[in-house]
């Protein structure tokens, strides 16, 4: 038994995080979803990257029209749209020859035509799934109130993993390697979908490997 105390991280929901997000989490007890904060666009909330025969692919969720602040738990999905079939055919093209594919695709489809009413709800559900999937056995847990300064001892990873802020990724992530499907050229921090159906039970070493220490203790 490791004589660490109790580490948690919070951190928002992403839609099917990146790599770099398990990384993130990588040696905690407890993860604390953000649940008092206000929906911003143009972040990773409702999209990821998969690996396809076009090299980087952008999967995003389309969302109802909101003004103004709305909090996250709020924000609803736009089913308008075939999203879902849409996301599910190029997860299928993407992956489908994958070596580990027909192991896990039940599971990301059972939630995907889940039809949750709200993008915190179903991203909740991905992420309770992939950390399942990865054999983790760390506890989810969800903000009370929001915070803007931490002052539990909680490790704040709030905005962390941000597309417009790749250059924080060296702080906690590390490309680890891997065979992909498509082509020669290695595609880094993808969703962790594609480590999943490429490495299969061997993706949590991967992520493992990646994670950069970010505790002094």
């Amino acid at each position: 038994m490791d004589n660490h105390s109790h580490v948690k991280a919070l951190i928002e929901l992403h839609y099917l995080p990146s790599i770099a997000y398990f990384a993130a989490l990588q040696g905690m007890d407890e993860v604390i979803v953000e649940k008092h904060e206000n929906y911003t666009k143009q972040t990773y909330r409702n999209r990821c990257h998969i690996v396809s025969s076009q090299k980087k692919e952008s999967l995003i969720i389309p969302l109802t029209s909101k003004h103004g602040k709305v909090l996250i738990t709020d924000i609803r999905i736009d089913y308008s749209q075939k999203w879902v079939n849409n996301h599910w055919r190029a997860i299928q093209s993407a992956y489908g020859k994958a070596p580990f594919f027909e192991h896990y695709s039940d599971d990301l489809k059972h939630v995907l035509f889940s039809g949750a009413e709200f993008l915190y709800d179903l991203n909740m559900e991905l992420l309770s799934m992939c950390l399942k999937w990865l054999k983790w056995s760390m506890t989810i847990g969800e903000s009370v109130a929001y915070e803007k300064i931490l002052v539990l001892p909680v490790l704040d990873l709030r905005t962390a993993i941000n597309p417009k802020k790749e250059e924080n990724l060296p702080h906690f992530f590390r490309e680890v390697g891997y065979h992909q499907v498509f082509g020669n050229t290695f595609v880094s921090n993808a969703s962790i979908i594609d480590l999943v159906f490429c490495e299969g039970p061997g993706a949590a070493q991967v992520v493992q490997k990646s994670a950069i220490q970010k505790m002094n203790k």
